[in-house]
């Protein structure tokens, strides 16, 4: 655990983000002062596959309940780009108070969900209600599994894991989500889908090029499609390759089955249970 002045941990942080991690935490512990419990990374720089030009940086803030509602406001304008330059391809900021990290809820539940970035649409939204709850559901388990601490409390000490039901169904919704293909890079669809099987398989949660590598050597007769998004996915975003169209929507449709195989088993088991 670090103190309240200490610097980003050097584990699993690559050099080319440890002083922005910094500034970010000194930045969050300036508005929220005492009430800041807990600072941490999630996504790739949790899971040790961070790749510099490629991937976002992930971060979830537990704050005490309560307390003036311009803090959520305060935050988002000191962490916005590029005035405060974002040096990776954007930041995900997610704050929720300390009662509802604590909950376990399938909900969204969020404070703030602050998107900034070179390569992100600027998002700055502080009421959830109505967000599509999947992607903070997962970010919470891959928390809970491996978050990465950068300031304050324990991830386990602030954070309480979904469901394993609710999580399948959150994976779930994020694979029909990503097989719209809508705003998705092909890679991406491919990989993501890659570690929702993953997940179904193993109920761990993986960097996406862990699990892409995984599936491949599976057998399950999408090698070549995956051997190909992961050798996109070693390039910047702007110059990922274009995959071919119709694999890559035979691909999610087995993925979306697999998954939703999962869900129906895991549901007949816990109702076989009560």
């Amino acid at each position: 655990m670090t103190g309240p002045g200490a610097a980003v941990p050097s584990r699993a942080v690559p050099a080319e983000v440890g002083p922005y991690l910094t500034e970010l935490v000194r930045r969050t512990r300036a508005v929220y002062a005492d009430r800041l419990l807990s600072v941490f990374a999630v996504g790739s720089l949790a899971l040790g596959d961070y790749r510099h030009g490629r991937s976002d940086i992930d971060i979830t803030v537990v704050v005490a309940p309560g307390g003036p509602e311009r803090l959520v406001h305060d935050l988002a304008e000191v962490l916005a780009h590029p005035a405060f330059d974002c040096p990776a391809a954007g930041l995900e900021l997610v704050v929720y108070d300390a009662d509802f990290a604590a909950s376990g809820s399938p909900e969204s539940g969020y404070l703030l969900n602050l998107n900034t970035g070179p390569l992100l649409p600027a998002v700055a939204d502080f009421d959830s209600a109505g967000a599509p709850a999947f992607w903070y559901v997962i970010d919470r388990a891959v928390a809970h599994q491996s978050g990465l601490p950068l300031c304050g409390r324990p991830v386990r000490e602030v954070l309480a894991a979904p469901r394993r039901l609710d999580l399948l169904a959150a994976v779930a919704a994020s694979v029909d989500e990503h097989t719209s293909g809508a705003g998705h890079l092909a890679d991406n669809r491919v990989l993501n889908g890659c570690r929702a099987v993953y997940f179904c398989r193993t109920g761990r949660w993986a960097a996406k090029r862990e699990a892409g590598r995984a599936i491949a050597a599976a057998g399950d007769g999408f090698g070549a499609l995956v051997g190909e998004a992961l050798r996109s996915f070693e390039r910047p975003r702007a110059r990922a390759a274009a995959l071919p169209a119709a694999q890559v929507g035979e691909f999610s449709v087995w993925v979306a089955r697999t998954v939703a195989a999962t869900l129906r088993r895991e549901a007949a088991a816990r109702s076989a249970e009560h």
